[in-house]
């Protein structure tokens, strides 16, 4: 189950409630915010929404994201629907692989998230391979 909330204190309830909570928000300072006092399992970092400053990418993921979700244990999702739906694929890509390189650099698990299409291991160690990921973070997929 996936939750996306606006606001600290309903995404702070939501996430008590759940076994396994998957959080998500367009919010880069709730994203912050939750992974520093919440116990969370995935952090889904979405990127279709999002507008790139002018001499560098918006990834919604930084180096102290990554170091709080190594302190955690978080693993960070990829949406893999929002990556195939998507009308601008090479920005999503950009912003996907400068992700990786990330939690490549950190030492992070990642996994990707989908909620519409089937997933199938090899297709997604695959893809996780050609947007940059090492062997081990794919054998986690």
């Amino acid at each position: 189950m996936i939750i996306s909330e606006n606001t600290f204190e309903k995404a702070r309830k939501r996430i008590r409630e759940s076994k396994n909570p998957v959080f998500t928000s367009d919010n880069d300072d709730l994203n912050r915010k939750i992974l520093e006092k919440e116990n969370i399992n995935i952090l889904l970092i979405n990127q279709e929404n999002r507008k790139d400053f002018a001499k560098q990418r918006n990834s919604g993921f930084n180096q102290v994201l990554a170091k709080l979700a190594k302190k955690k244990n978080v693993t960070i999702g990829i949406n893999l629907d929002e990556l195939i739906d998507s009308k601008s694929k090479e920005r999503i890509i950009a912003r996907v692989i400068q992700n990786i390189k990330l939690c490549k650099k950190n030492k992070l698990k990642m996994k990707f998230i989908s909620e519409k299409y089937s997933k199938n291991n090899y297709n997604l160690r695959a893809l996780g391979l050609v947007l940059g990921m090492p062997t081990s973070m794919t054998k986690q997929l």
